[in-house]
């Protein structure tokens, strides 16, 4: 074989991979209860943030020691968006802050990679309820159709099964809470360095990106990352917001909600 012979992808038909995988997801998972537990009402968004990205960093450079040159951390800084922030809040530390307060509903979501084997995890719950206190009305509403979209995803996202699939069930449970999926929204296929793969599932597409979003099929040993995105109205929101004005990734490339793994290999 020639030198100039591209290097053969790596994927989790590798074990050395898979724990990549699994490594970054406990950090992962670790890094974002953290981040629940510290989030209560009087609470600054940006203080939140921060401990989640240290926690990350921290833990991150305690694996693979003796490879010197291999990188990890970040894949994508913890994020911390509210109410009508639909996703993406990672404050600078000049921005105003924002304080927590009870009835408010919080988005968090952050990435760990280890050698560019992105792990992603997000989590959406509200402030100040707890059993004694239950969520009802239309938050309960929004919070239960996004949690039946996952699981939906869960045993959607399978070799031989194709995109529109998910989305088709995304519409159908989201419907059901009189719901709606944020549209145009999109979950892409994982590589390693690359947090926007080619293929890609949309959700509530409007006609014209029905036509322009291509199908596919998921394959055997492919990763996706899945982004659940669900408003409580069933039409477009005009004061809702997705905030990345100082949002940075990897741009080798390294991004939600869980990691899927085809062929039954779910990293969580």
């Amino acid at each position: 074989m020639s030198g100039d012979d591209e290097t053969q992808e790596q994927t989790i038909a590798d074990d050395l991979v898979v724990t990549k995988y699994k490594m970054g997801a406990e950090i992962a998972n670790q890094a974002l209860k953290n981040v629940v537990a510290a989030a209560t009402a009087g609470v600054a968004v940006l203080s939140l943030c921060e401990k989640g990205d240290a926690f990350i960093m921290a833990e991150t450079g305690k694996i693979f020691k003796k490879e010197k040159e291999m990188k990890k951390g970040i894949a994508f800084p913890t994020c911390v968006s509210v109410n009508n922030c639909v996703c993406h809040h990672s404050p600078l530390k000049s921005d105003p802050d924002i304080i927590l307060k009870d009835g408010d509903v919080v988005k968090i979501d952050l990435g760990v990679h280890v050698d560019g084997f992105i792990s992603n995890v997000a989590h959406t719950f509200v402030i100040g309820v707890t059993k004694e206190n239950p969520l009802t009305g239309r938050k309960a509403d929004v919070l239960k159709a996004a949690h039946l979209c996952a699981e939906a995803a869960l045993r959607l996202v399978k070799p031989g099964n194709q995109n529109t699939q998910v989305t088709e069930a995304w519409n159908k449970i989201a419907k059901s809470f009189k719901c709606s999926p944020i549209e145009g929204m999109l979950s892409h296929q994982l590589k390693q360095h690359v947090i926007d793969g080619e293929k890609t599932i949309i959700q509530n597409p409007t006609d014209q990106q029905k036509k322009d979003h291509e199908k596919a099929e998921f394959e055997v040993h492919e990763v996706y990352a899945v982004d659940v995105l669900i408003n409580w109205v069933c039409w477009s929101v005009p004061n809702m917001s997705c905030c990345s004005h100082s949002v940075y990734c990897m741009r080798e490339r390294v991004r939600q909600t869980y990691i899927y793994i085809s062929q039954c290999r779910h990293i969580h």
